[in-house]
């Protein structure tokens, strides 16, 4: 995901940052502990599609383009 598409986006629920778990592929509000998917490089930013985050990062994920 490219950083400036990161930057321009917010968690749905509570407009903090979301930090890109390039790996996994997924986008994820700390503050409020969700997970959103990313499929096919779209993020899928709804609400209802959210999962719980069941373990908190150690450290921020690493951004790749």
């Amino acid at each position: 995901m490219k950083p400036i598409l990161l930057s321009a986006i917010a968690c749905p629920k509570c407009h903090g940052e979301l930090q890109y778990d390039a790996e996994h592929q997924q986008l994820i509000c700390q503050s409020d502990k969700l997970v959103y998917a990313v499929k096919q490089g779209i993020p899928v930013l709804l609400e209802s599609e959210a999962q719980p985050l069941v373990q908190p990062l150690a450290q921020p994920p690493i951004i790749q383009e």
